[in-house]
């Protein structure tokens, strides 16, 4: 007995040893890279702009020791528990919130789950005519749970990448179960030779063992019943569902819907076909009895995800849904899972289209979709509405658009007033809008003319940009936290992706670490979008795709040459509102007044705004000028009075019905 434990004491001692020193080596192998980083950054030119957002990135030598990964507690490794712990702890964010489902009257809208801070900063810019509450009467778990969300500095953005574990944070996970199992393996043989009764004793109870008592155990994915709000097409009640968590890769592969309801908010997921096939995810977070709604697309590589990333107070979705309106989110079509009804489609036939689909396929079928569900909701909940909808459309619809979604509600707007179709849109408000591209950095025309010399034989051989393997997309997931952890490290890979962007400032290297780019599916680019873009740089013109050839741009269009969408801006019979970033090198605020210049010219009702930002800073950034400014924006669209004054009269006989039983 004395001589086992001396060999575990010895072992133990060795195990630790081994592993404080490979520790030590790779974390003075990262700290390295980080220092070469930051002296590289010290002779890049143009980063004290780009790199304006990002704090943290210079090198800041210290003479202290390496720190400690989570599971060596002064210097003494705790791994087990550790393990225990990453496999148990699934981080479910399930909050109690109040249902909010109180009635609307008097022009106040229901409760909403965002936070006292949240609707007292918008009180002033947000609000006109109404008063915000004081106070709200909610349960104590309620101001907790935001405190927690509001603590980090952007929200849902950087919750989601600590939700995973980066590259480097998995090396030191390899390492540390390489060295415990070849420990293992020593302590037990040590223990066979020193005690070679009890050794026989364990093989002999090993082998008679029932084969049927083994349990398999599923490392890969872990399976937790969160309770949600989440409301289905059909099926508004409250409902629990599964939220998968992985845990051996640790990759954060949350969706738009756990982001909204992991705050308290009600969400519903709409299918939407469109006419060529593709199936497209509508997500929305309801008011059923709302009579204004607002529409949010978002632009290129981008998702619905981008107007929730920043949480309760920064994000459009949920100041908009705070202000009454019921939201909806749109994605475009361009996912590398390929959703389309033709569950056989290739790739490259799946990857087809051009900006053309997104205006006249995309959305179009969403937009009837919203009307289909709006008419049809409003008939149940407001009775009198069925004598207007022979009149008129019985809601309010606007749309805010960033960049690529811009460009495809304006194609959406005018081809459906040229075919004389209803577009049910009340107002427009379009953030760095595409469209116009002739004033741009050296980059992008190197770009625009790789793109048309080479579009030939690229289109057959490229159908889209995105990351096609699991792997590599995994890497990405979990690069973002590294680019998170080591800021030089950061800095470096911000500033070279701002060079390839023509020197926009924009936070890219936060965006990589949304969810949506994640091990299962990500966005993606077609090649055609890419040089329809190109096309449009090439000619100055804002203009629908060109087909190559004479005849089939007259097979589509009925003419030699695409449609000049700039030349029917008369037919926008709708408000606009346009907005520009003076740091945006993306879509330069010279072709935002480009668009304004034609609008005013062809007598649309236009108007045109400046910020100083960047072009994500729109959709990724938390900016509060931003929100005011966009909800001043949608307040100037409001119900008829006719229909406030029958919808008020409703709700008061509905509640007299109610009182009186």
């Amino acid at each position: 007995m004395m001589m086992q434990r001396f060999v575990d004491g010895v072992l133990a001692v060795a195990k630790e040893s081994v592993k404080t020193f490979t520790y030590e080596s790779l974390n003075n192998i990262v700290r390295l890279i980080n220092g070469i980083s930051a002296l590289l950054l010290a002779i890049l030119p143009g980063k004290a702009i780009i790199l304006e957002g990002i704090h943290g990135w210079e090198l800041r030598p210290t003479f202290g020791g390496p720190r400690f990964p989570r599971w060596m507690e002064h210097g003494v490794s705790s791994f087990n528990r550790f393990v225990h712990e990453l496999s148990v702890d699934s981080e479910p964010s399930s909050m109690d919130y109040s249902s909010g489902e109180e009635e609307d009257i008097d022009g106040i809208t229901p409760a909403s789950p965002s936070s006292n801070c949240s609707r007292v900063s918008r009180a002033s810019s947000f609000t006109k005519g109404s008063k915000a509450p004081s106070t709200c009467h909610r349960p104590l778990q309620l101001h907790s749970s935001i405190r927690r969300v509001h603590t980090t500095k952007d929200h849902v953005v950087h919750c989601a990448t600590d939700r995973r574990r980066g590259v480097i944070e998995d090396l030191h996970l390899a390492i540390e179960i390489f060295i415990e199992t070849i420990f293992d393996f020593f302590h037990k043989a040590a223990h066979f030779l020193l005690s070679p009764s009890e050794a026989l004793r364990m093989s002999w109870r090993w082998f008679s063992s029932d084969k049927n008592d083994t349990e398999v155990i599923h490392h890969d994915v872990y399976d937790a019943s969160v309770h949600t709000d989440t409301l289905g097409e059909n099926d508004p009640s409250v409902s629990e569902r599964k939220s998968t968590f992985h845990h051996v890769m640790n990759t954060d592969a949350r969706t738009c819907q756990d982001v909204i309801t992991e705050l308290g908010y009600p969400y519903e997921a709409i299918r939407v076909e469109t006419s060529d096939g593709y199936v497209l995810l509508l997500e929305r977070i309801p008011r059923r009895d709302a009579r204004k709604a607002v529409y949010l697309q978002h632009g290129i590589l981008d998702s619905s995800m981008g107007w929730v990333s920043n949480g309760v107070v920064g994000s459009p979705a949920f100041a908009a849904y705070d202000q009454g309106y019921d939201v909806f989110l749109g994605n475009f079509r361009g996912l590398v899972s390929r959703e389309h009804v033709n569950k056989d489609i290739s790739s490259r036939r799946y990857w087809k289209y051009s900006i053309n689909e997104h205006g006249t396929e995309d959305i179009p079928a969403m937009i009837e979709k919203i009307h289909e569900i709006k008419t049809s909701e409003l008939k149940i909940s407001q009775p009198d509405v069925k004598e207007e909808i022979n009149e008129a459309q019985p809601y309010k619809l606007c749309a805010i658009c960033h960049s690529l979604g811009g460009a495809a509600i304006l194609m959406y707007v005018i081809t459906c007033r040229i075919e004389e179709k209803p577009h049910r849109l009340s107002r427009l408000i379009l953030l760095s809008p595409a469209g116009f591209h002739d004033d741009s950095t050296l980059v992008f025309t190197v770009a625009e003319y790789l793109f048309l010399v080479s579009a030939p034989i690229l289109a057959y051989i490229v159908p889209a940009f995105y990351i096609p393997t699991k792997f590599f997309r995994m890497l990405l997931n979990k690069l973002a936290r590294d680019f998170h952890n080591y800021p030089a490290v950061g800095g470096l890979v911000q500033t070279l992706m701002s060079y390839v962007v023509g020197g926009d400032s924009s936070n890219w290297v936060g965006v990589l670490g949304l969810p949506h780019y994640n091990m299962n599916d990500m966005p993606g680019v077609s090649f055609r979008v890419a040089h329809h873009l190109a096309q449009m740089k090439h000619t100055g013109k804002f203009r629908m795709f060109d087909y190559g050839s004479v005849r089939a741009n007259m097979e589509v269009y009925g003419s030699p040459e695409p449609v000049d969408l700039g030349e029917y801006y008369r037919f926008i019979d709708i408000p606009v509102d346009l907005v520009a970033g003076r740091k945006d090198k993306v879509i330069r605020p010279s072709m935002v007044r480009k668009h304004y210049r034609l609008m005013k010219d062809s007598g649309v009702d236009v108007s045109y705004n400046e910020f100083e930002y960047a072009h994500l800073d729109f959709t990724f950034s938390h900016r509060e000028e931003l929100l005011a400014y966009v909800m001043s924006r949608l307040l100037l669209v409001e119900p008829d009075p006719k229909r406030q004054f029958s919808q008020k009269a409703s709700k008061l006989k509905k509640k007299e019905q109610i009182e009186s039983s």
